[in-house]
């Protein structure tokens, strides 16, 4: 993260809505019964009195020759990226806090949370040693140097992450995970500690058989890992308050394209390496790694978080580099905000705004945290995608969950966005076909209620966009 915008003061610039509890409770499911038939739209809505609500009676009608100001154009003909899925992070945080439910209130929350007919959450993001989000400071071969990684073991993640990561894969096996490292071992960097610093060339080697020692131990015990990212926020040290280092732009692009991708090549894993895992204003940077052809040999994607800079920066990394993957990796609500469970708008705006500008994943911060935002051995104060309550094991769902719902309930693995077009003020907007030939519309509405228009070819239907709220709408290919 950038010194120059604190999470803190990035998740706390949303406005301030009203509190409400969504607690534990059967969700309406999205099973294949929902998808609209013939001219029908399946609808759902999340606003001020409705979370994830479903609506009845929309159809598609013969439209008028031309759109009218107030309408989305949709042109499925027009298609952008292919999705990959959506989901949030086991750290070692949320693994704990998930670890201290009964085995039967975990095996619901996990239906909930990752089994395709409920959130179907499939793009999930994994720490390589502690992050922030830890009930400690630790990597994988702590104390003096040791470049021949004698003392390397996964003990630590054998206690709850390795148990909770395969029960999750239980509920869904389709879960992709990827991970990142928030500091090599203290003996790796300049300081000698986790907590800050900068990496140390000579290193680089022993670094590169870390990453693949780690990639060896979970698949071992049956957790495949399918992405690794060099560094969590290249481009910070956070004041040494918290695991993080410092990688110079060269020293990426050396340690991918000399180190790491040889070394995973030579061991035949196709393990992905995915650059950067930092903020939109360094897309100069990451368009600077692609076009070395070393690099290049062994990566094609960009990591992003959302903290800094705008969305529209990854367009033009997408312009540089047409064929470069594009993920969003990391963003999260603050707890204390007035409006932790009721920001579903604001993070629909996100969404959509990273998914019009190329990205093919998106995975939000912590999944579970407790209602102080804990363990945290970091400056900042997250809330999880759920949070758990330490003492009542009560589960209430954040602003972030309701917004996330209205994109991975409905879009699946290998949907195609297409175009949608509007001129409407306060509305975002995303357009997706799905393999099964379904397409989906998600709409994002941060204003007054208001109503439009959805005109696709010859047929239209009308929209009820209630105040700040997110919709979804399912349809069949044959309208």
């Amino acid at each position: 993260m950038s010194m120059e915008k604190t999470r803190r003061e990035f998740l706390r610039s949303s406005a301030v809505g009203l509190a409400a509890t969504a607690t534990a409770r059967a969700l309406p499911g999205f099973g294949i019964d929902t998808t609209g038939q013939g001219g029908e739209i399946a609808a759902w809505i999340t606003s001020e009195k409705n979370r994830f609500a479903r609506m009845s009676g929309l159809r598609w009608r013969t439209a008028a020759a031309k759109p009218s100001e107030q309408t989305i154009v949709l042109n499925p003909e027009k298609e952008y990226q292919t999705i990959l899925g959506f989901g949030a992070a086991f750290t070692d945080a949320a693994c704990y806090t998930f670890n201290q439910l009964s085995p039967s209130a975990r095996e619901r929350l996990f239906h909930e949370l990752f089994h395709p007919a409920e959130m179907g959450l499939n793009v999930c993001r994994t720490c390589i040693g502690s992050s922030d989000y830890s009930t400690k400071v630790y990597s994988y071969d702590e104390g003096e140097a040791d470049p021949e990684l004698k003392r390397f073991s996964i003990a630590q993640d054998r206690q709850y992450i390795l148990p909770i990561l395969r029960e999750a894969r239980k509920a869904n096996p389709e879960i992709f995970l990827f991970s990142s490292p928030w500091s090599p071992p203290g003996w790796m960097k300049a300081g000698g500690s986790m907590l800050g610093g900068s990496m140390r060339r000579r290193y680089m080697p022993a670094y590169a058989h870390y990453f693949l020692k780690f990639l060896q131990a979970y698949a071992e015990v049956g957790v495949p890992i399918q992405a690794v990212t060099p560094q969590n926020e290249v481009d910070t040290d956070q004041d040494a308050r918290m695991p993080a280092c410092i990688w110079p732009q060269e020293y990426e692009i050396e340690f991918v394209r000399k180190h790491l991708g040889p070394l995973l090549e030579k061991q035949g894993l196709s393990t992905k390496i995915w650059i950067l895992d930092h903020n939109y204003n360094l897309w100069g940077r990451a368009v600077a790694e692609l076009d070395d052809p070393g690099l290049r040999k062994y990566c094609n994607a960009i990591a992003w978080h959302g903290y800094v800079g705008t969305p529209e920066m990854m367009t033009r990394a997408h312009e540089a580099h047409p064929e470069a993957e594009m993920y969003w990796t990391e963003g999260g609500p603050d707890y204390r905000s007035p409006d932790y469970l009721t920001d579903w708008a604001k993070w629909g705006q996100t969404f959509t705004a990273a998914l019009r500008n190329w990205c093919g994943s998106l995975t939000g911060w912590n999944l579970a945290l407790d209602e102080l935002g804990r363990p945290n051995i970091g400056p900042f104060s997250c809330g999880g995608l759920v949070t758990i309550h330490s003492q009542t094991g009560e589960i209430t769902r954040s602003g972030q969950y309701w917004g996330f719902a209205h994109f991975s309930r409905a879009i699946r693995r290998g949907a195609r966005r297409f175009d949608s077009e509007s001129t409407l003020a306060g509305i975002s907007h995303a357009a997706f076909a799905n393999p099964d030939g379904t397409r989906v519309l998600v709409v994002t509405n941060a204003g007054p209620a208001q109503t439009a228009t959805v005109q696709m070819g010859a047929m239209k239907a009308d929209i009820a966009l209630d105040k700040d709220s997110v919709t979804t709408w399912v349809w069949s290919k044959e309208v």
